[in-house]
């Protein structure tokens, strides 16, 4: 992987991991762009950095958050924050059981299938059209919500789904504030994000070579800065009803894919 790749990706992975649009999808779509050849032996340790990187900017934005839940937990009560603990962990179970038990299924899916990332952001792009016309209700997310929510986090596993897209399309449907949805969707990913680290480190199936390191700290350092933009960004979007744009980008992109993959195929 050259500089300019690292720097490209680490871009697109930072950006797209908060802005609805499908980190995922757009990292397929700009390795077969670029056509680089390096990025597959590198693609698990490249995964593991930019996802650090934006694991980091989420901790750093939502930071008073985190403290205050840190807070509220060290005092082992059932208050607020114990609540919206479990709120988190009840909506991780989803992925965690495709993430564990269909991993290899999940993996065929990614590879240069961009027709399939192309279909994927339209459906991300009708999620973000829906949201868009909902009204903002002041609610909180409950617990039934929030294991809904954790489905909507499972699809979005496939490319071309937008993660916090279908996450906080999916709360604001349910009729969650919008910007308690937009911060609930942030915070039940970082655990996650961690968690597949912290696996694929013990699983010793990271690769490094010394001469990786100067490319993927130009990665990671992409990858925060982008993060932190993107993910300050979209909280103010969603609290202004502002994501029919991305609905039209997501279907634009989307359509592009689709018919360069009929194209090429």
């Amino acid at each position: 992987m050259t500089t300019f790749e690292a720097i490209i990706l680490g871009i697109v992975q930072g950006l797209t991991e908060f802005l609805p649009v499908s980190s995922s999808g757009h990292l397929e779509i700009a390795s077969v762009l670029l056509g680089s050849t390096s990025l597959p032996e590198e693609s698990l340790l490249f995964t593991v950095v930019v996802h650090f990187a934006t694991a980091m900017s989420t901790i750093v934005v939502f930071r008073k958050d985190i403290l205050h839940i840190l807070q509220g937990l060290l005092k082992f009560q059932w208050n607020e924050e114990a609540q919206f603990s479990v709120k988190i962990i009840l909506s991780m179970i989803p992925a965690v059981i495709i993430g564990l038990f269909f991993e290899e299924e999940l993996e065929q899916m990614f590879g240069g299938k961009i027709i399939l990332v192309g279909s994927m952001l339209l459906v991300t792009a009708l999620l973000l059209f829906l949201a868009d016309k909902a009204k903002n209700t002041g609610k909180p997310v409950s617990t039934g919500q929030a294991i809904i929510v954790g489905f909507a986090q499972a699809v979005a596993m496939l490319p071309g789904i937008s993660r916090s897209g279908a996450t906080i399309s999916t709360s604001v449907l349910l009729g969650i504030d919008k910007e308690k949805a937009a911060r609930f969707s942030f915070l039940m990913v970082l655990p996650l994000i961690i968690g597949k680290i912290g696996k694929d480190i013990l699983d010793g199936a990271l690769t490094y070579e010394s001469e990786n390191f100067g490319v993927m700290a130009i990665a990671f350092v992409a990858a925060f800065v982008a993060g932190l933009f993107a993910c300050s960004w979209m909280i103010q979007l969603v609290k202004k009803s502002k994501l029919t744009i991305f609905a039209v980008y997501c279907l634009i992109v989307g359509l592009i894919a689709i018919i360069g993959g009929l194209m090429t195929s």
